[in-house]
């Protein structure tokens, strides 16, 4: 979506949180792009999945430099990983494991104000929507019922935050073509159902369709296959910021400026095929 400055109560208040997640596919390889979108844009806390590397290995010095003294990791060699990095204290830290496959898919921290931030990077699932025949399937559809089974536990006044890659698009227009999709992996049926029950779990709220027309296209994430991504965008919203019924009312004071997706960073050098998206709200 376009990324006009326009004036807005929310900007410049110091009461206004930003919180940015991004699929930044090895932040070893682009801790040069997370440094310039830190100094660009100046989230308060970056959400970082596929970090696909270790906890030793992640580069805490060169965001600790940047301004983002406080660090949550959870890390993988070669594969997965997921970071919260923030100006504010982050407290509790939890790592949960998800279908017993001892991936690096999950972290979560607790925001001064006592906002909890999940961070999740879902399962791909491959490329055969079958869970008989795709045992990458399977596993995505088991991680998302054991993730609505958690949440369900949450009280109704829980101040809770959840974002990251959640590998799938769930409404017509998170894609570039409804009818072309449907049978391909992260706008399945059967995905879509079980994400929304992830939803009904804690009433989470989505954000952007709150604050987008559902009838209005949004991506997050182009293909590197596509020789020129812009023009064909050919895309899909994979990337997501929900807030819990608690929430609701924050997350949306600001409106659609409070929202961006910033899809330049998407035509970077070498860039992640997965772009940031930002939501400033209240505290």
């Amino acid at each position: 979506m376009p990324n006009a400055r326009v004036f807005h109560p929310l900007r410049n208040r110091p009461d206004i949180m930003k919180l940015t997640t991004w699929n930044i596919n090895s932040v070893r390889l682009r801790i040069d792009h997370v440094t310039r979108f830190l100094a660009e844009e100046a989230p308060d806390v970056l959400c970082l999945q596929e970090i696909k590397c270790v906890e030793d290995s992640f580069p805490a010095k060169a965001l600790r430099e940047a301004g983002y003294e406080y660090q949550a990791i959870s890390g993988q060699a070669g594969y997965h990983g997921v970071a919260i990095v923030s100006r504010l204290p982050l407290n509790k830290i939890e790592k949960r494991e998800f279908c017993g496959k001892g991936d690096a898919r999950h972290i979560a921290a607790t925001l001064p104000g006592g906002m909890r931030v999940h961070n999740f990077y879902v399962p791909a699932g491959g490329d055969e929507p079958d869970p008989a025949k795709n045992d990458k399937f399977a596993h995505k559809l088991d991680f998302l019922d054991e993730m609505a089974a958690w949440f369900d536990d949450l009280g109704p006044r829980s101040k809770s935050i959840l974002v990251g890659d959640l590998n799938i698009a769930p409404h017509e227009h998170d894609v570039w073509s409804h009818k072309q999709l449907l049978k391909v992996v992260s706008h399945t049926p059967v995905e879509v159902e079980r994400l929304e029950k992830v939803v009904a779990s804690h009433g989470w709220v989505d954000v952007a369709r709150e604050i987008v027309p559902e009838t209005e296209k949004l991506y997050t994430w182009w293909s590197y296959r596509a020789r020129d991504w812009r023009t064909s965008n050919r895309g899909r919203r994979l990337d997501h910021i929900w807030v819990s019924p608690a929430l609701k009312g924050p997350a949306l004071s600001g409106g659609r400026d409070a929202f961006t997706i910033h899809d330049d960073a998407r035509g970077w050098e070498r860039p992640s095929d997965h772009a940031p998206v930002s939501l400033k709200f209240a505290l």
